[in-house]
Protein backbone atom coordinates (compact mmCIF):
# COMPACT_ATOMS: atom_id res chain seq x y z
CA UNK A 1 0.00 0.00 0.00
CA UNK A 2 2.69 2.31 0.94
CA UNK A 3 4.41 1.73 -2.65
CA UNK A 4 1.44 2.62 -4.55
CA UNK A 5 0.88 5.45 -2.23
CA UNK A 6 4.42 6.39 -3.37
CA UNK A 7 3.39 6.12 -6.77
CA UNK A 8 0.42 8.88 -6.69
CA UNK A 9 3.12 11.51 -5.13
CA UNK A 10 3.04 13.67 -8.42
CA UNK A 11 -1.04 13.64 -8.01
CA UNK A 12 -0.55 15.06 -4.57
CA UNK A 13 1.42 18.03 -5.22
CA UNK A 14 -0.96 18.55 -8.00
CA UNK A 15 -3.47 18.44 -5.21
CA UNK A 16 -1.74 20.60 -2.48
CA UNK A 17 -1.23 23.06 -5.41
CA UNK A 18 -4.98 23.61 -5.50
CA UNK A 19 -5.74 23.43 -1.74
CA UNK A 20 -2.60 26.22 -1.55
CA UNK A 21 -4.12 28.22 -3.95
CA UNK A 22 -7.40 28.35 -2.51
CA UNK A 23 -6.39 28.65 1.10
CA UNK A 24 -4.25 31.88 -0.37
CA UNK A 25 -6.77 33.51 -1.94
CA UNK A 26 -8.86 32.93 1.56
CA UNK A 27 -5.93 34.42 3.30
CA UNK A 28 -5.80 37.40 0.95
CA UNK A 29 -9.36 37.91 1.12
CA UNK A 30 -9.81 37.82 -2.57
CA UNK A 31 -12.73 34.98 -1.50
CA UNK A 32 -14.89 35.97 0.85
CA UNK A 33 -15.19 34.68 4.09
CA UNK A 34 -18.17 35.71 5.92
CA UNK A 35 -18.07 36.18 10.05
CA UNK A 36 -21.00 36.57 12.48
CA UNK A 37 -21.88 38.25 15.65
CA UNK A 38 -21.75 35.50 17.63
CA UNK A 39 -19.18 32.92 18.68
CA UNK A 40 -18.47 30.39 16.18
CA UNK A 41 -16.12 27.07 17.26
CA UNK A 42 -15.05 25.20 14.51
CA UNK A 43 -13.90 21.63 14.92
CA UNK A 44 -12.28 19.66 12.09
CA UNK A 45 -9.46 17.95 11.29
CA UNK A 46 -6.54 18.01 8.68
CA UNK A 47 -7.14 14.32 7.63
CA UNK A 48 -9.85 12.20 6.15
CA UNK A 49 -11.74 11.46 9.63
CA UNK A 50 -10.89 9.51 12.21
CA UNK A 51 -9.75 12.01 14.54
CA UNK A 52 -12.86 11.85 17.21
CA UNK A 53 -14.72 14.75 16.16
CA UNK A 54 -17.69 14.26 17.68
CA UNK A 55 -16.52 13.48 21.20
CA UNK A 56 -15.30 16.33 21.17
CA UNK A 57 -18.17 18.28 19.89
CA UNK A 58 -19.94 16.83 22.62
CA UNK A 59 -17.65 17.83 25.55
CA UNK A 60 -17.99 21.19 24.20
CA UNK A 61 -21.86 21.23 24.13
CA UNK A 62 -20.96 20.13 27.69
CA UNK A 63 -19.03 22.58 29.17
CA UNK A 64 -21.20 25.61 27.37
CA UNK A 65 -24.85 24.12 27.14
CA UNK A 66 -26.04 25.02 30.97
CA UNK A 67 -25.01 28.63 30.36
CA UNK A 68 -25.28 29.59 26.88
CA UNK A 69 -28.29 28.68 23.83
CA UNK A 70 -25.89 26.31 22.11
CA UNK A 71 -26.37 25.02 18.44
CA UNK A 72 -24.44 22.01 16.43
CA UNK A 73 -23.95 22.62 12.48
CA UNK A 74 -22.76 19.49 10.87
CA UNK A 75 -22.98 18.74 6.45
CA UNK A 76 -25.16 15.79 7.78
CA UNK A 77 -22.78 13.16 6.11
CA UNK A 78 -24.64 10.55 4.04
CA UNK A 79 -28.69 11.87 4.91
CA UNK A 80 -31.07 11.83 2.32
CA UNK A 81 -32.22 15.22 2.84
CA UNK A 82 -30.88 18.31 0.52
CA UNK A 83 -30.56 22.16 2.44
CA UNK A 84 -30.84 23.31 5.33
CA UNK A 85 -32.65 20.97 8.23
CA UNK A 86 -33.26 21.94 11.95
CA UNK A 87 -33.68 18.27 14.02
CA UNK A 88 -37.14 18.03 15.14
CA UNK A 89 -39.18 14.87 16.79
CA UNK A 90 -39.61 13.51 13.15
CA UNK A 91 -35.85 13.62 12.84
CA UNK A 92 -33.92 10.51 11.61
CA UNK A 93 -30.61 9.70 11.04
CA UNK A 94 -31.31 9.21 6.99
CA UNK A 95 -32.86 13.03 7.33
CA UNK A 96 -29.53 14.54 9.54
CA UNK A 97 -26.81 12.08 8.95
CA UNK A 98 -25.77 9.74 11.84
CA UNK A 99 -23.55 11.96 14.13
CA UNK A 100 -26.13 14.61 13.81
CA UNK A 101 -28.84 12.80 15.23
CA UNK A 102 -26.71 11.40 17.69
CA UNK A 103 -26.28 14.80 19.28
CA UNK A 104 -30.19 15.40 18.48
CA UNK A 105 -30.72 12.36 20.83
CA UNK A 106 -28.18 12.92 23.37
CA UNK A 107 -28.68 16.79 23.89
CA UNK A 108 -32.54 17.23 23.18
CA UNK A 109 -32.00 20.84 24.84
CA UNK A 110 -30.22 22.25 21.79
CA UNK A 111 -30.43 22.66 18.43
CA UNK A 112 -28.78 20.50 16.10
CA UNK A 113 -28.79 21.79 12.40
CA UNK A 114 -27.49 19.99 9.57
CA UNK A 115 -26.44 22.20 5.86
CA UNK A 116 -23.88 21.62 3.38
CA UNK A 117 -23.40 25.84 2.85
CA UNK A 118 -22.73 26.48 6.39
CA UNK A 119 -22.53 30.21 5.70
CA UNK A 120 -26.61 29.46 5.13
CA UNK A 121 -26.91 27.54 8.30
CA UNK A 122 -25.66 29.87 10.18
CA UNK A 123 -27.65 32.57 8.66
CA UNK A 124 -31.13 30.22 8.92
CA UNK A 125 -29.75 29.49 12.59
CA UNK A 126 -29.61 32.67 13.53
CA UNK A 127 -33.12 33.53 11.83
CA UNK A 128 -34.86 31.57 14.17
CA UNK A 129 -36.90 33.16 16.74
CA UNK A 130 -35.14 31.56 20.12
CA UNK A 131 -31.48 32.00 17.76
CA UNK A 132 -28.72 30.49 19.45
CA UNK A 133 -26.12 32.04 21.64
CA UNK A 134 -23.41 29.68 20.38
CA UNK A 135 -22.67 27.75 17.34
CA UNK A 136 -20.42 24.59 17.56
CA UNK A 137 -19.12 23.57 13.48
CA UNK A 138 -18.40 19.82 13.45
CA UNK A 139 -16.04 18.94 10.52
CA UNK A 140 -15.55 22.92 9.26
CA UNK A 141 -11.99 23.23 9.02
CA UNK A 142 -11.73 23.48 5.88
CA UNK A 143 -14.80 25.19 5.15
CA UNK A 144 -13.22 28.76 4.80
CA UNK A 145 -16.37 30.79 3.89
CA UNK A 146 -16.73 30.76 7.33
CA UNK A 147 -14.74 32.60 9.39
CA UNK A 148 -14.69 31.27 12.48
CA UNK A 149 -13.84 33.22 16.13
CA UNK A 150 -12.31 29.72 17.03
CA UNK A 151 -10.61 26.88 15.32
CA UNK A 152 -10.00 23.85 17.43
CA UNK A 153 -7.76 21.20 15.05
CA UNK A 154 -7.86 17.81 15.63
CA UNK A 155 -5.35 15.07 15.21
CA UNK A 156 -5.19 11.39 16.38
CA UNK A 157 -2.32 9.98 18.71
CA UNK A 158 0.05 7.41 16.41
CA UNK A 159 -1.47 9.42 13.04
CA UNK A 160 -0.34 13.15 13.50
CA UNK A 161 -0.35 15.05 10.73
CA UNK A 162 3.48 16.22 10.63
CA UNK A 163 4.17 12.96 9.65
CA UNK A 164 1.14 12.16 7.08
CA UNK A 165 1.19 13.56 3.37
CA UNK A 166 -2.19 14.75 0.90
CA UNK A 167 -4.04 12.98 -0.61
CA UNK A 168 -3.87 10.80 -2.77
CA UNK A 169 -0.22 10.25 -1.47
CA UNK A 170 -1.03 9.84 1.97
CA UNK A 171 -4.57 10.85 4.38
CA UNK A 172 -3.93 15.53 4.43
CA UNK A 173 -6.92 17.09 3.02
CA UNK A 174 -4.91 19.94 2.74
CA UNK A 175 -1.21 20.49 3.62
CA UNK A 176 0.55 20.64 7.08
CA UNK A 177 0.45 24.32 6.76
CA UNK A 178 -3.23 24.78 7.36
CA UNK A 179 -2.22 23.76 11.28
CA UNK A 180 -1.33 27.25 11.31
CA UNK A 181 -4.88 28.77 11.29
CA UNK A 182 -5.70 26.61 14.48
CA UNK A 183 -5.75 27.80 18.03
CA UNK A 184 -5.86 25.06 19.61
CA UNK A 185 -4.57 21.66 18.36
CA UNK A 186 -5.95 18.63 20.33
CA UNK A 187 -3.94 15.09 20.05
CA UNK A 188 -6.85 12.40 20.08
CA UNK A 189 -7.00 9.09 21.19
CA UNK A 190 -3.87 8.93 23.41
CA UNK A 191 -3.05 6.56 26.19
CA UNK A 192 -4.72 7.82 29.13
CA UNK A 193 -1.37 7.31 30.73
CA UNK A 194 0.73 9.04 28.09
CA UNK A 195 3.70 9.86 29.38
CA UNK A 196 4.37 13.84 29.99
CA UNK A 197 8.19 12.98 27.62
CA UNK A 198 6.68 11.78 24.58
CA UNK A 199 3.60 14.77 24.92
CA UNK A 200 6.49 16.96 24.61
CA UNK A 201 7.74 14.97 21.43
CA UNK A 202 4.75 15.14 20.00
CA UNK A 203 4.08 18.97 20.47
CA UNK A 204 7.80 19.57 18.98
CA UNK A 205 6.79 17.16 15.61
CA UNK A 206 3.78 19.68 15.55
CA UNK A 207 5.80 22.90 15.74
CA UNK A 208 2.57 25.01 17.13
CA UNK A 209 2.86 28.65 16.32
CA UNK A 210 3.28 30.93 19.64
CA UNK A 211 -0.68 31.62 19.65
CA UNK A 212 -1.31 27.79 19.31
CA UNK A 213 -2.08 25.64 22.80
CA UNK A 214 -2.10 22.25 22.46
CA UNK A 215 -3.63 19.42 24.85
CA UNK A 216 -4.13 15.39 24.72
CA UNK A 217 -6.84 13.66 24.77
CA UNK A 218 -8.33 10.04 25.64
CA UNK A 219 -11.21 7.98 24.80
CA UNK A 220 -13.18 6.92 28.07
CA UNK A 221 -15.94 4.69 27.71
CA UNK A 222 -18.85 4.73 29.49
CA UNK A 223 -19.27 1.74 32.48
CA UNK A 224 -22.66 0.82 30.97
CA UNK A 225 -23.79 -0.28 27.30
CA UNK A 226 -27.65 1.12 26.91
CA UNK A 227 -30.64 -0.39 24.46
CA UNK A 228 -33.72 0.94 24.00
CA UNK A 229 -35.54 -1.63 26.85
CA UNK A 230 -32.32 -1.56 29.72
CA UNK A 231 -28.47 -1.15 30.13
CA UNK A 232 -26.04 -3.84 31.71
CA UNK A 233 -22.17 -3.16 32.94
CA UNK A 234 -19.53 -3.84 30.56
CA UNK A 235 -18.10 -5.52 33.13
CA UNK A 236 -20.81 -7.77 33.05
CA UNK A 237 -21.23 -8.11 29.26
CA UNK A 238 -17.54 -8.43 28.52
CA UNK A 239 -17.42 -12.20 29.35
CA UNK A 240 -21.03 -13.10 27.48
CA UNK A 241 -20.53 -14.89 23.64
CA UNK A 242 -21.92 -11.33 21.65
CA UNK A 243 -21.24 -9.58 17.99
CA UNK A 244 -19.76 -6.30 18.19
CA UNK A 245 -20.17 -4.11 15.05
CA UNK A 246 -18.42 -1.12 14.06
CA UNK A 247 -19.23 0.87 10.87
CA UNK A 248 -16.53 3.83 12.21
CA UNK A 249 -13.24 4.87 10.94
CA UNK A 250 -11.04 3.16 13.12
CA UNK A 251 -13.18 0.04 14.66
CA UNK A 252 -9.74 -1.28 16.53
CA UNK A 253 -10.31 0.20 19.71
CA UNK A 254 -13.64 -0.39 19.94
CA UNK A 255 -13.57 -4.28 19.44
CA UNK A 256 -10.18 -4.60 21.73
CA UNK A 257 -12.15 -2.81 24.89
CA UNK A 258 -15.35 -5.00 24.66
CA UNK A 259 -14.17 -8.36 22.67
CA UNK A 260 -13.14 -12.04 24.26
CA UNK A 261 -12.21 -15.13 22.61
CA UNK A 262 -15.66 -15.92 21.20
CA UNK A 263 -17.08 -13.16 20.07
CA UNK A 264 -17.45 -12.42 16.14
CA UNK A 265 -16.37 -8.60 15.15
CA UNK A 266 -18.28 -7.28 11.94
CA UNK A 267 -16.62 -4.31 10.39
CA UNK A 268 -18.10 -1.86 8.40
CA UNK A 269 -17.06 1.60 5.86
CA UNK A 270 -17.55 4.62 7.98
CA UNK A 271 -21.39 6.22 7.80
CA UNK A 272 -22.32 2.76 6.59
CA UNK A 273 -26.05 2.47 5.02
CA UNK A 274 -27.05 -0.93 6.55
CA UNK A 275 -29.11 -3.00 4.23
CA UNK A 276 -31.39 -5.33 4.57
CA UNK A 277 -28.44 -8.28 4.08
CA UNK A 278 -26.55 -7.20 6.21
CA UNK A 279 -29.24 -6.82 8.97
CA UNK A 280 -30.15 -10.47 8.08
CA UNK A 281 -26.25 -11.31 8.50
CA UNK A 282 -25.89 -9.84 11.61
CA UNK A 283 -28.81 -11.37 13.31
CA UNK A 284 -27.53 -14.95 11.69
CA UNK A 285 -24.38 -14.45 12.96
CA UNK A 286 -25.76 -13.17 16.41
CA UNK A 287 -27.57 -16.38 16.74
CA UNK A 288 -29.91 -14.88 19.39
CA UNK A 289 -26.90 -13.23 21.05
CA UNK A 290 -26.45 -9.54 22.25
CA UNK A 291 -25.18 -7.58 19.58
CA UNK A 292 -23.12 -4.31 20.63
CA UNK A 293 -22.27 -1.40 18.39
CA UNK A 294 -21.12 2.10 18.59
CA UNK A 295 -23.05 4.91 19.67
CA UNK A 296 -23.24 6.75 16.05
CA UNK A 297 -23.72 2.84 13.98
CA UNK A 298 -26.62 2.60 16.71
CA UNK A 299 -28.75 5.22 15.25
CA UNK A 300 -28.78 3.38 11.87
CA UNK A 301 -29.67 0.31 13.16
CA UNK A 302 -31.86 0.57 16.16
CA UNK A 303 -35.35 -0.48 14.51
CA UNK A 304 -34.01 -3.01 12.64
CA UNK A 305 -32.06 -5.18 14.57
CA UNK A 306 -34.24 -7.00 18.13
CA UNK A 307 -34.36 -3.95 20.57
CA UNK A 308 -33.89 -6.48 23.62
CA UNK A 309 -30.51 -7.74 21.98
CA UNK A 310 -29.36 -4.28 20.20
CA UNK A 311 -26.51 -2.54 22.78
CA UNK A 312 -24.85 0.44 22.16
CA UNK A 313 -21.38 1.43 23.96
CA UNK A 314 -21.53 5.44 25.00
CA UNK A 315 -18.02 7.29 24.58
CA UNK A 316 -16.57 10.87 25.92
CA UNK A 317 -13.33 12.80 25.30
CA UNK A 318 -11.37 13.08 27.91
CA UNK A 319 -8.31 14.99 28.78
CA UNK A 320 -4.92 13.69 30.01
CA UNK A 321 -4.09 16.49 31.53
CA UNK A 322 -4.92 20.09 31.97
CA UNK A 323 -8.96 19.44 31.17
CA UNK A 324 -9.12 22.90 33.25
CA UNK A 325 -7.40 24.75 31.47
CA UNK A 326 -8.82 23.67 28.00
CA UNK A 327 -12.24 24.45 29.35
CA UNK A 328 -11.22 28.21 30.75
CA UNK A 329 -9.88 28.80 27.39
CA UNK A 330 -13.20 27.87 25.70
CA UNK A 331 -15.32 29.88 28.63
CA UNK A 332 -13.42 32.52 28.02
CA UNK A 333 -13.55 33.16 24.53
CA UNK A 334 -17.36 32.56 24.58
CA UNK A 335 -17.94 34.96 26.88
CA UNK A 336 -15.52 37.49 25.58
CA UNK A 337 -17.53 37.36 22.53
CA UNK A 338 -20.91 37.33 23.59
CA UNK A 339 -20.22 40.33 26.26
CA UNK A 340 -18.63 42.04 23.09
CA UNK A 341 -21.74 41.85 21.42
Amino acid sequence: MKDVRKLLFPFAILYGIVTGIRNFLYNRGIFRAFSFDIPVIAVGNLSTGGTGKSPLTEYLVRLLKDSYSVATLSRGYKRSSKGFVLADDAATAATLGDEPYQFHLKFPDIQVAVDADRVNGITRLLSLPDKPGVIVLDDAYQHRRVKAGLYILLTAYGDIYADDLILPAGNLREGRSGAKRADIIVVTKCPPDLALKEQENITRKLKPQMHQKVYFTCIAYDEWVYSGEGSIKVTDVKPQDKVLVAGIAKPEPFFSFLKNDTDHCLTYPDHHNFTASDIEAIINKSDNRIIITTEKDYTRLKGSLPADKLFYLPIKSSFVKDAGDFDKTILEYVGKSTGNR
